[in-house]
């Protein structure tokens, strides 16, 4: 995740004692402020069942209604959290389809809760009724993230059910009520991207506290509408109109939280904006940013994820990849195992990135961004992020560097 909020306009949140190792920035008591981003537990995504009232075009994990997984039992999910607890994870976040569907989902939050785990519920808001709101809260959930891809009927169109929008508002406004921390997330589309006004004018109005912007992964049924991928020169207008966006509600005295996802090529943009307005600035996120690592220490380090089957994956958009299954191994012994080929080049990185990557400039700060897009795109965990929207002369690709490439079969046809 790329703070934009933090990083562009100075603001302490929530999150940064993990993201960048501050403390007294919203970690409770017991949880242990690493020193180094490398050293991190991993965020564990968990779809705990592929059961979804909705059918959105962009789902990763392709769930829906009727769909069946070979979800794990409450016994089993049970010893998976206790080996989750003394693996010392930082959060457990409850995915789906819609985890609300699961019968036994609070009683595993109230298991997780007895075992000292940070728990967050990613949801798609519309069954959160007021009473369901007010178990979350009794139930110790640190977070709801709530997705949301437009306003109105641009976000029905994705989630694929007429009135999701306003089921979602009436499930955004019972947890506002019953005092829970909120957050929405939206990917951007070509569907999607004209919306963006509409969207900040929501967050306003709705006194939303936290949104992230996720960049599209193909993956899933997401595959289907890869076509409506933003192009390069749109990602890179989207995110200054972001930026914007965001510096205004700072001005303004708003606390709404502002962050982008999987795409650690927005950090590095900040940081070139920040050069030419406040270079002084520029210098302490240019730290803050090669402390995280980007992509360096996210999937495979810093985030996993644990699917329905009980396989897990580097990160939740990987479920073409299997490193293991908590039924035959306890998720700790896989995520260390560095034999495992995947899993041992992610954890060592820098030493397997190809292309126009492993030679940009700002790698330490981006870590190579987001290697399943490159999987996806590329068929190729190593090659270049095919979203990164900075042009060669931005990360210092230039002719010399470019024959070294072509020298080294590591010319990559980056899409437009």
């Amino acid at each position: 995740m790329i703070n934009i909020s933090k990083l562009y306009c100075d603001q302490v949140t929530p999150g940064d004692w993990l993201r960048y190792g501050k403390k007294d920035s919203g970690h409770h008591q017991g949880e242990v402020v690493p020193k180094k981003a490398s050293e991190r537990r991993p965020v564990v995504v968990w779809n705990i069942t592929r059961a979804c009232n909705l059918k959105c075009v962009h789902c990763y994990n392709d769930s829906g209604e009727g769909q069946a997984g070979d979800e794990l039992s409450t016994g089993e999910a049970k010893i998976v959290l206790d080996d989750l607890a003394q693996f010392g994870v930082p959060s457990v976040l409850f995915s789906g389809g819609e985890p609300l569907l699961r019968p036994d989902l609070f009683a595993l939050l109230g298991y997780a809760r007895e075992l000292g785990l940070r728990t967050v519920i990613s949801t798609n808001g519309t069954l959160i009724t007021s009473d369901v709101a007010k178990k979350i809260t009794q139930h110790g959930v640190s977070y709801v993230g709530i997705s949301l891809d437009g306003v109105g009927e641009v976000n029905d169109k994705f989630r694929g059910v007429a009135g999701a929008f306003d089921r979602a508002v009436r499930g955004i406004k019972n947890c506002q009520d019953a005092g829970v921390r909120i957050g929405l997330r939206l990917t951007l589309t070509r569907r999607n991207v004209q919306d963006l006004e509409s969207l900040f004018d929501f967050f306003e109005e709705e006194n939303i506290e936290r949104a992230c912007f996720y960049h599209l992964v193909p993956a899933g049924r997401g595959a289907s509408i890869s076509s409506e991928r933003l192009s390069l020169p749109q990602s890179r207008a989207t995110i200054e109109m972001i930026l914007a966006k965001t510096r205004r509600f700072k001005e303004a005295g708003r606390k709404t939280d502002i962050l982008t996802v999987d795409n650690h090529a927005d950090g590095v943009y900040v940081y070139l904006k920040l050069l030419t307005e406040d270079p002084a600035r520029a210098d302490k996120v240019w730290k803050l940013q090669t402390w995280n690592g980007g992509g360096l220490y996210s999937s495979g380090v810093g985030i996993g994820c644990i699917d329905f089957h009980g396989k897990v994956h580097p990160d939740q958009f990987w479920w073409h990849y299997d490193l293991g299954d908590v039924r035959k191994k306890p998720f700790s012994q896989i995520w260390m195992d560095t034999n495992e080929p995947l899993l041992g080049g992610l954890k060592e990185r820098r030493k397997h990135i190809k292309g126009r990557c492993r030679v940009c400039k700002f790698f330490d700060a981006c870590g190579g961004s987001l290697r399943v897009r490159a999987d996806l795109y590329f068929g190729d965990p190593w090659a270049p992020d095919p979203a990164c929207y900075l042009t060669d002369a931005e990360i210092g690709l230039d002719e010399d560097k470019q024959a070294e490439l072509e020298r080294s079969s590591e010319l990559f046809k980056m899409p437009d």
